[in-house]
């Protein structure tokens, strides 16, 4: 944009400063020939003759390199204020992408300091958590019963009965033999009675 309006205004000095050097070089010419009509009394020569047409032609040329000049001038100043003011406002636009990535800078920066703290958080807390799941998974083992399966629970009450018939058979066994010493016993002391 910059190289464009540069280029625009060498333009413009360049065609200004042929514009006004014709406008002066018709002006001298219009004020020659109306000098030189003056003074010899040739006025009413310029008038009706040649020299009228000329000084005529020389004024429609003058008027209209001063509207050609004002054109210049005008399209000139319209481009500058144009210019001058988009720079203003990509002057404030780059201000204002400057400030909104400083403040997303800090933002950023301020969430990863968060997003380290929380991560550290966590990880105390998940520290937490594995030795509380470890204590509860000791009490756990240390406390709850464990219901022994049907079948085991049969075939120990089974052992459990054989165990106690063969005890009862065996003091069944004593208390024959016990009987028996006691008669004998008693049979003896009554023979020798």
């Amino acid at each position: 944009m910059a190289r464009l309006r540069e280029k625009e205004n060498t333009l413009y000095k360049k065609n200004r400063a042929e514009m006004e050097e014709g406008l002066e070089g018709v002006k001298l010419a219009l004020k020659i020939l109306n000098e030189y009509y003056a003074k010899e009394g040739k006025a009413h020569v310029a008038a009706d003759g040649a020299g009228g047409g000329v000084i005529g032609l020389l004024e429609v040329i003058e008027s209209d390199f001063s509207k050609n000049l004002a054109e210049i001038i005008s399209t000139e100043e319209t481009a500058q204020a144009e210019y001058d003011q988009e720079s203003k406002d990509m002057e404030l636009e780059t201000t204002n992408k400057q400030q909104d990535v400083k403040y997303k800078t800090q933002e950023s920066k301020s969430l990863d300091k968060e997003a380290a703290e929380y991560k550290s958080d966590r990880q105390g807390v998940q520290k937490e958590l594995d030795a509380v799941q470890a204590v509860l998974k000791s009490l756990h083992s240390q406390c709850d019963e464990t219901t022994e399966p049907y079948a085991e629970q049969k075939r120990r009450r089974e052992a459990e009965i054989q165990g106690l018939k063969q005890a009862l058979d065996i003091l069944e066994g004593e208390a024959v033999l016990l009987q028996s010493a006691r008669r004998l016993r008693a049979v003896h002391q009554h023979r020798a009675a």
